[in-house]
């Protein structure tokens, strides 16, 4: 699809959201997961293979069309959000642990994603002409140069100057969420002749699947005896996934706006929908408690 927005503004958004990530990286952020293997094993199996798992059970359940379907799909596939950092420090999460997972997850989508997609594709098989047939690796590897080179800047200007970086993290994070708020007004806008049947087709799905990500990634840490900050962190980092990824991949990639309408309509729902769920997960505490970290 050569269009503005599959070819300017969508690499543009990915790529000032991706440096504002790693403007807030150190290389301690992955030595973590050595000091903490139990929050990321337990983050990394609900993002991974729980909530596609989910996802495909919703999609079936709403009876969504094949194109909504496995644009849920992408989305589930989708790695989390750099938003996830910010709702985990307003509510009191370990933002050191969304950091690490974060990086985690952008390095893991390069091989689930593709597995994930594809077989969505294969099941529900949609009508999006034949750039949607598949989604090879190399045209995903090709979208996350757009989240790998970026963070190696970024995390190269920290390294360089962490004063500067400090300094430029929250203009950055700011202009982050104005590009994907114009990016996901733009695929909407350009969808707009069908976007209210869309809504009402892809919206119930995308609450319910937004609202089970925050849930499951609170409870399951829980369950697993992780603290409540370390629960907080990965609930954010489940629930809040980066839709300009997937949105990226369904218009630049798979050439379908279609595709991108429920990562579009997720990406809006989220917002207050983790705000909400940050609320309840500190609800009755005056402060969030802080015990050891579970090794």
């Amino acid at each position: 699809m050569d269009t503005p927005l599959a070819t300017v503004f969508l690499p543009l958004a990915l790529a000032v959201i991706m440096f504002g990530l790693g403007l807030s990286l150190t290389v301690d952020d992955f030595r973590r997961v050595r000091r903490h293997p139990r929050a990321v094993i337990v983050a990394m199996f609900c993002q991974l293979l729980l909530l596609p798992a989910l996802c495909l059970a919703l999609v079936i359940a709403f009876d969504l069309s094949p194109v909504l379907a496995v644009g849920m799909m992408l989305l589930a596939a989708s790695p989390g959000g750099t938003t996830a950092n910010l709702f985990s420090h307003l509510f009191g999460g370990d933002v050191a642990l969304n950091v690490t997972l974060t990086a985690m997850n952008a390095v893991l989508a390069i091989v689930t994603l593709p597995i994930i997609t594809n077989f969505a594709l294969q099941y529900f098989e949609p009508d999006i002409g034949p750039e949607g047939m598949g989604l090879q690796f190399g045209k995903v590897l090709q979208v996350f140069a757009l989240v790998l080179v970026p963070v190696a800047l970024g995390l190269a200007v920290r390294r360089r100057s962490e004063v500067f970086a400090r300094r430029m993290d929250r203009p950055v994070r700011q202009l982050s969420i104005i590009v994907l708020v114009a990016v996901i007004i733009g695929a909407l806008v350009a969808e707009r002749s069908s976007i209210v049947g869309y809504l009402l087709d892809v919206g119930p799905a995308a609450l319910a699947f937004c609202t089970a990500s925050l849930t499951i990634g609170y409870f399951a840490p829980r369950l697993f005896r992780l603290d409540k900050r370390q629960s907080i962190a990965c609930s954010m980092e489940i629930g809040v996934h980066n839709s300009a990824v997937a949105m990226t991949l369904a218009i630049s990639v798979l050439g379908s706006v279609s595709l991108a309408v429920p990562a579009a309509v997720y990406g809006v729902l989220m917002y207050p929908v983790a705000a909400l769920a940050g609320v309840l997960m500190t609800w009755g505490s005056r402060t969030v408690e802080d015990p050891a970290p579970v090794m």
